[in-house]
């Protein structure tokens, strides 16, 4: 909770127009010459609230306003009014110099209303008792509509929680009130959400006229809630049968002195502490579309003129419109809420670590307003030490555009799974994307590298091609067939298989990045080449950019303007396995091969100086081989690779995955896989469309 001070009023800049004559209502019955809000015809707020318009989000809490405090209410030159309404202007003082407003097409001498009830200088109409000294409430009904048109309008600008309260506050302070203390419910429900628990009201936001300052220059006298607004009751608990809670059930602003309020009122702000005498304080329930949601405290300072039975009218007005503000505002919220979770979930969280290839990723939202979208990007490890890089792009920015996307995401992670080819991965997604709609469109680029091999296999679905950026700083749009977008139908796709030296990058993103209404998507791909090879040339010739850095300057390259879509970028390093790290062996399916494959293992290891892992690597081949040879009919393979980590694969022909289980005490087998999982680092199995893949590692160090 935080105390806010709101400048009552400001003074005029010199060479303005001549001041108005002074009226004791203050800053409520002048006409000002425009109309802030754009009605053209009245203005509800006087220059303090109309100052600092660009407050909210800024950091500049209450900006000083170089309007005189008497500008306020009104739109249109004064007219004269019956007499005895209490709506007749002020007529120039004797003496004072001052003469009537100058935008006045004919000047008019008002008659003398002095000491006539209703009038600003006379007595009370209702009571006869003289009026305190003092600038007056507003005392006509136009005044108040005017001012409850502005204040609703300042607080409909409000899109969070934090504006719409702060709209409430500002609106009030000092046009209505003096001070004002807004409670809200805490935690606040959301729609239909009942809520659990009892109910707290929290002090959200208070606001007041600085001691220090009035409309003569003047030191006004401190609230009897005491000088500081923030030692009222941080956090209260709403009773059952409290009289608080049987003033929020009636939903009714209540004036302090009436008889449901002397109990609430210190049951709100604590015990200890009171408010102005008589009717200077009004308690104005908050009350959304369901339930009531918390409660305003407007004060007057004691030498103020009180309240009078048409404020709670207005009281009820703005109580009713902040609450029905934030009730959109937690929807708003919540809604926000919501799309980050399904974009985070969507999205994958973190990157795999990969052999022989490094990984970076980013994510930019086309705005704020829109974080769903429906680009993503993938990365997902395939049997062999593969990977395969996956980049797409749903058309449009709604949840259904994301949900398509987290259905094709998930299709293509199972479909890697399988092991499938690059064209294959996209026809079956081309099929998924015609079950899901008619006119669920999406782009796609799948790629697949293989870190022994130095060879990478792309296929395109209507995607913009990737942009490979050699180790000399060559940067290189990649020739792939265009292919058709996934959900089309009937179309083949086409994959080509290209060199993946060491030491380059491969950047895959979505067309956000390179189009845009400024320009096309090809001056986009070039710029975006030009980027990657002068970024290179900071480097020089023999050592590639940083990755995560090289995201950087890439989204870098957009400029003002530039952000039409949202935008999803991954990098690949290609760093490869050296042939001299890879052992590879075809094993026939005999009693006699595991023995071999224990001989060859150990042999490697020797060579590449690993003898400490002897005996591990021997075990575990011998188990692994042992399953493939009970169950194969083809030749077997063995491969050992040696990076951060020693990797051993055995690939056979069965397609059944084999099962960790506890074998029983009198089971001859069933302890291979147990092995296995207490003695690697990691082990797993992938299904092949010829078969599948066991593997395990192991630390080097042991």
């Amino acid at each position: 909770m935080t105390e806010h001070f709101s400048p009552y009023e400001g003074r005029e800049a010199p060479g303005a127009r001549p001041p108005v004559p002074a009226d004791p209502r203050g800053a409520l019955l002048r006409a000002p010459e425009t109309d802030t809000y754009g009605s053209g015809a009245m203005t509800a707020l006087p220059a303090q609230a109309r100052t600092g318009e660009q407050d909210a989000g800024t950091g500049n809490e209450h900006a000083q306003s170089a309007t005189p405090a008497t500008e306020g209410l009104g739109g249109h030159r004064p007219r004269p009014l019956p007499e005895g309404t209490g709506g007749v202007p002020a007529p120039a003082r004797p003496g004072s110099g001052e003469s009537a407003h100058p935008d006045s097409e004919s000047a008019m001498t008002a008659p003398d209303i002095t000491g006539v009830p209703g009038s600003p200088d006379g007595p009370e109409r209702r009571t006869g008792r003289p009026r305190p000294p003092g600038p007056a409430a507003m005392r006509r009904d136009g005044d108040r509509l005017r001012f409850v048109g502005a204040a609703t309008r300042r607080i409909a600008r409000g899109i969070d929680l934090d504006e719409i309260v702060m709209g409430l506050c500002r609106a009030t302070v000092p046009t209505f009130s003096d001070a004002i203390l807004v409670y809200l419910r805490d935690p606040l429900p959301v729609g239909d959400e009942r809520p659990a628990g009892p109910l707290l009201l929290r002090l959200r936001r208070t606001d007041r006229i600085p001691e220090d300052q009035d409309t003569d220059g003047g030191t006004l006298p401190a609230l009897q809630v005491q000088s500081d607004l923030s030692a009222a009751a941080e956090l209260c608990e709403v009773r059952v049968g409290s009289a608080l809670a049987e003033v929020l059930r009636g939903v009714r602003p209540v004036f302090a002195d009436a008889t449901a309020a002397l109990g609430a009122l210190p049951e709100l702000l604590g015990e200890g502490r009171t408010v102005p005498g008589g009717q200077r304080a009004i308690l104005a329930p908050l009350r959304g579309r369901r339930r009531v949601i918390g409660a305003a405290v407007f004060l007057r300072r004691p030498d103020r003129h009180p309240f009078e039975a048409d404020d709670l009218l207005v009281a009820a007005q703005l109580a009713t419109h902040s609450a029905l503000g934030i009730d959109k505002a937690v929807l708003y919220g919540r809604e926000a809420y919501i799309a980050d979770e399904l974009q985070r979930t969507m999205l994958p969280e973190t990157l795999p670590r990969a052999t022989g290839v490094r990984l970076a990723s980013r994510y930019l939202p086309a705005a704020e307003t829109a974080r769903v979208g429906g680009d993503w990007y993938d990365a997902i490890p395939l049997p062999g030490s593969r990977v395969a890089l996956v980049v797409g792009d749903v058309m449009g920015h709604s949840m259904t555009s994301a949900a398509i996307m987290g259905q094709l995401r998930t299709t293509a992670q199972t479909l890697a799974g399988l092991d499938l080819p690059p064209q294959e991965v996209l026809h079956h997604l081309d099929e998924q994307a015609q079950r899901l709609g008619s006119d669920r469109m999406a782009t796609c680029l799948y790629a697949v590298y293989d870190p022994v091999s130095h060879r990478i296999t792309i296929a395109n679905a209507g995607h913009p091609p990737p942009v490979l950026l050699h180790l000399g700083g060559r940067a290189e749009v990649l020739r792939v067939p265009p292919g058709a977008p996934i959900g089309v139908g009937g179309v083949d796709f086409e994959a080509v298989e290209l060199d993946a030296p060491a030491g380059a990058t491969l950047l895959l993103y979505t067309d956000g990045l390179v189009e845009s209404r400024l320009r096309d998507v090809w001056t986009g791909i070039e710029q975006l080449r030009e980027r990657l090879a002068a970024t290179a040339q900071l480097t020089g010739p023999d050592h590639p950019p940083p990755l995560e850095a090289l995201c950087d300057e890439v989204l870098d390259m957009l400029g003002p303007g530039d952000r039409d879509d949202d935008i999803a970028l991954l990098a690949a390093r290609f760093d490869g396995i050296a042939p001299s790290d890879v052992a590879y062996w075809f094993l026939e399916p005999e009693d006699a091969t595991p023995s071999r494959a224990r001989r060859l293992a150990r042999s490697a290891l020797e060579r590449w100086g690993l003898t400490e892992l002897n005996d591990a690597v021997e075990l575990l081949v011998s188990e692994v081989v042992t399953n493939a040879v009970r169950y194969a009919t083809r030749p077997i393979t063995l491969r050992l690779l040696r990076t951060d980590v020693l990797r051993c694969e055995v690939g056979d022909d069965v397609p059944q995955l084999p099962r960790l289980r506890q074998a029983r005490a009198t089971d001859e087998g069933g302890r291979g896989l147990y092995l296995v999982n207490r003695l690697a680092r990691r082990w797993g199995a992938t299904r092949l469309s010829t078969g599948k893949v066991v593997w395990f590692e192991l630390n080097q160090n042991g």
